[in-house]
């Protein structure tokens, strides 16, 4: 889902990135799945905590990575309004459509201010990487990072608009990844430490089994401050800290047994958002259209049907054939849109 654009010409795409957006987007849409099974199931909460505690971060650290070398040049502002705002302002109009339609609201309105379901990762990448030259001056980017979010998370009074108190508590993985370097990556490929991924992540799955009915699953979303979620403000930055350090753990965890070579599902990797915006259409029509009331689907293997079917449709939605067909509103040209950049050298003319 992290938007790397295009490759520069004469280098190939990393399959490994590849190969991390789209299993990162398959633990997106298994998460969203699992979601109506929680109340009913502590193996499918666990499950879904412990998805949600890394598989965004993962993401925002991977668009970090890819924003590195981002700044205010002409075709990089235009692949930024083409390539995000454009999309998150057609998927904004496309979901409000369909919520009318299906009778979630009662009248077809598009704000643009407030991201509906999936598109508040639109107006975060937006924002993001107009931010991006300020985090390559300042001196320790990360700690200045981690000190907005700790603020956000004890702030009540920042505005719902965009789903700021996001933007701000996710910030400091999207500056990290801007700070990191591909020998940082290669350090987490090694077999030593996908061995230790192994027992970190089983005793990470282990510990969401024991905490799922003693914890509040909101600090995951980090939407909210810690006043909000009925906490004295000193919880916050404890348990933004706590997040920050628990999510890099699992990130590192999962990047390490991402493979690194070429595979079938690498090719997927360049439609993840395609698969991101468009599976948000089945995951909420299963819901306002009770699909999950099927007495099968609460049986063990109903919930490892879901998974599989999950997991299946996302894969089809990432796929060459749809990111041909949506290319006009995922990566729209418009170049009718932008002024012509006055070409270099021209003569001057004479001085009057």
């Amino acid at each position: 889902m992290a938007k790397s654009g295009p490759p520069t010409p004469g280098k190939p795409r990393d399959a490994f990135f590849d190969n991390a957006k789209y299993l990162a987007i398959v633990l997106v849409a298994l998460g969203h799945a699992w979601e109506p099974l929680y109340a009913g199931s502590r193996s499918a909460a666990a499950l879904y905590i412990f998805v949600y505690a890394f598989h965004m971060p993962a993401f925002i650290v991977i668009s970090g990575y890819f924003s590195r070398s981002f700044d205010m040049r002409r075709d990089r502002l235009q692949r930024l309004v083409t390539g995000v705002a454009v999309p998150f302002i057609l998927f904004q109009t496309a979901y409000a459509a369909f919520r009318y339609w299906a009778g979630d609201i009662p009248s077809f309105t598009v704000d643009l201010l407030d991201p509906w379901f999936v598109t508040w990762f639109l107006a975060a990448l937006f924002i993001w990487r107009l931010t991006a030259p300020l985090w390559r001056i300042v001196r320790w980017p990360v700690p200045l990072a981690l000190a907005i979010a700790l603020s956000a998370s004890v702030s009540p009074e920042i505005s719902s608009d965009l789903d700021m108190q996001r933007v701000l508590q996710f910030l400091p993985f999207f500056v990290l990844g801007m700070c990191l370097k591909a020998e940082h990556f290669n350090l987490v490929r090694c077999w030593a430490a996908r061995i230790a991924a192994v027992t970190v992540l089983m005793a990470a799955l282990a510990f969401a089994y024991w905490a799922e009915p003693r914890m509040n699953d909101a600090w995951f979303y980090h939407t909210d401050s810690a006043q909000k979620l009925g906490v004295p403000w000193w919880c916050g930055v404890l348990m933004q800290l706590a997040m920050f350090g628990c999510s890099l753990v699992l990130t590192a965890c999962f990047l390490a047994w991402v493979p690194g070579r070429r595979t079938w599902c690498t090719v997927l990797g360049a439609g993840t958002l395609y698969g991101y915006l468009l599976h948000a259409f089945l995951a909420k029509a299963s819901r306002w259209w009770d699909w999950y009331d099927a007495a099968w689907v609460h049986t063990p293997w109903g919930a490892v049907a879901i998974t599989l079917l999950a997991g299946a449709i996302v894969t089809l939605l990432c796929t060459p054939p749809v990111q041909r067909a949506l290319r006009f509103a995922m990566e729209p040209k418009m170049k009718w849109a932008f002024r012509e950049e006055p070409s270099r050298g021209a003569p001057r003319g004479r001085p009057t």
